[in-house]
């Protein structure tokens, strides 16, 4: 076995990264677009004013306790998510006992300073695109989510092997040669590999320990049963927050939230408060926990407990234990929302690198086999996908945006068929490959992408009156970065397909000198 154990390493490395490269190519380029899920969801509502209206915490607290006492009061629970920098909406959920008619669930967004309804369209906005990312859209919740473990467990062998593979790891990052059709694409996976090596390690264990409980379940049910209310109880002690009390079935009005919010503040420090959870509102055992705290990679929140019906406060959290800390600044790492707007942009950047790796290795594959493997049904299926997924997806997120501002605001189900205008455009670009010799569908798919994204900034002008010409001099940057940002992807695609070789799709043999 001597010097077998590098090249075994090496066909692992390939093997699971082709397997599952087009489902993580989609994972990733989801995840990375939902680091900017609250300026895409702003971007996406441009009935939007331009400076938001504010409200203090307390104010906006009591306003969501009306709006859910009216339309939600015989909920189980409530959750509130009070507006922050980059939330310019108050969030309300509620969840209603599995004994009532009707919906499990609802949710609602009010506006900060009145406490009314949002009247803006119905968009999925940057929170669908975040959702798609570990919940693939159409698939059942199970299935998405043993789907997204496996292929994430693939990207972790990946990696480990990749780091084993390259012997020269860090000279490979210096090196990238050009217009040298395998070593380039050889150099440019190799690069963004290790550039972003440390995010790439980070984000792919850290995403596996967000359904750790779900991977694990029988675990969790050889110590809490089946039932229901031993999942409550295990994820109680998970998170150190006590066992909660059981509704007593007397009804007692709950107390105003505005005084509890203005005490968690004083403790926490203004502005500081971020979630509101009510257990049994209405109840003469309900509980209010106001959590917040400054944003920190640990999610090391302060949570209060107060009586629902005095307003008493209960309990204040006390020093996590040391497993708890470790989980929960994986969980805080991965999600991103303690970031500023550098290290998000941060985030962001090595998003695109983890996205382009993935696109890179594909791309390698066939390069590597296209002399041997011929035109072969094999051979034919991974090239085809390669272009209908790295270059017929960006389309289709840019059919995302396109459709936003295109379909009637006052349709039935809008928000869905955003959803589906994407999934709809990608099915025709996957089709696309298989009916084009691969040279002219690369450069077909890749001209249409620079013009999809290049031209929504101008369909953004021609449509709303949020365009570059008002938020650049404004400084309204969240809105002006999503438009600059469209237009740069443009041009990146662009120049991709300008710089197109054969041997990035493969019909056409590079010519040779006629012999001397």
């Amino acid at each position: 076995m001597k010097g077998a154990f590098r090249p075994s390493m090496s066909w692992l490395h390939t093997w699971a990264g082709l397997v599952v490269g087009w489902v993580l190519f989609f994972i990733f380029l989801t995840g990375t677009a939902g680091y900017f899920d609250a300026e895409i969801d702003r971007w996406m509502q441009p009935e939007r004013p331009l400076i938001e209206q504010k409200a203090s915490a307390p104010q906006e607290a009591d306003g969501a306790r009306r709006f859910l006492e009216r339309q939600a009061g015989n909920a189980e629970r409530w959750l509130i998510v009070l507006s922050g920098d980059r939330l310019p909406d108050v969030r309300l959920f509620w969840r209603n006992p599995p004994t009532a008619a009707g919906a499990a669930a609802g949710e609602e967004y009010l506006e900060p300073a009145t406490g009314n309804p949002v009247s803006y369209r119905k968009t999925g906005g940057g929170q669908l695109l975040y959702k798609m990312h570990y919940r693939l859209h159409y698939l059942p919740e199970v299935a998405a989510y043993w789907l997204v473990g496996l292929c994430t467990m693939a990207m972790l062998v990946g990696i480990v092997t990749g780091v084993i593979v390259h012997k020269r790891i860090f000279r490979d990052f210096f090196t990238l040669r050009l217009a040298k059709g395998q070593r380039s694409w050889l150099d440019a996976h190799n690069g963004l590999s290790v550039l972003a090596l440390p995010f790439h390690l980070m984000i792919t264990y850290s995403g596996l320990m967000f359904l750790v409980s779900f991977y694990m379940a029988p675990v969790v049910v050889a110590s809490y049963g089946l039932e229901g209310a031993g999942r409550g109880v295990y994820f109680d002690e998970l998170f150190e927050r006590g066992t909660g009390v059981a509704r007593s079935g007397e009804a007692a009005p709950l107390a105003p939230l505005g005084p509890m919010v203005a005490e968690a503040e004083h403790r926490m420090g203004v502005g500081a408060v971020s979630f509101i959870d009510v257990s049994h509102p209405g109840d003469t055992n309900a509980r209010v926990a106001v959590t917040g705290g400054a944003p920190h990679p640990t999610r090391r929140d302060q949570r209060l407990l107060f009586d629902g019906v005095s307003g008493r406060l209960l309990s204040e959290s006390g020093p996590r234990s040391a497993p708890l800390v470790v989980f929960e600044s994986l969980l805080g790492l991965h999600e991103g929302l303690f970031a500023g707007p550098v290290l998000r942009w941060l985030y962001f950047l090595s998003g695109a690198m983890g996205t382009a790796m993935i696109a890179a290795g594909l791309i390698l594959w066939t390069v590597k086999r296209r002399a041997r493997a011929g035109d072969t049904t094999g051979f034919r299926l991974v090239e085809c996908l390669n272009i209908g997924t790295l270059a017929g997806l960006p389309i289709a997120l840019a059919a995302y945006f396109w459709a936003n501002r295109l379909i009637p605001v006052g349709i039935d189900d809008r928000a869905a068929w955003e959803g589906h205008s994407l999934f709809l455009t990608w099915a025709v670009l996957l089709i696309h490959p298989f009916l084009r010799p691969a040279a002219r569908a690369w450069r077909e798919q890749l001209w249409l992408a620079a013009a999809a994204f290049a031209l929504l900034p101008a369909v953004n002008a021609l449509t709303t009156a949020r365009h570059l010409g008002i938020t650049l001099p404004a400084g309204i940057w969240d809105l002006a970065g999503i438009d600059l940002a469209f237009l740069t992807t443009g041009l990146a695609f662009a120049a991709a397909a300008l710089a197109v070789t054969p041997h990035t799709g493969s019909a056409r043999a590079p010519r040779r000198r006629p012999a001397e």
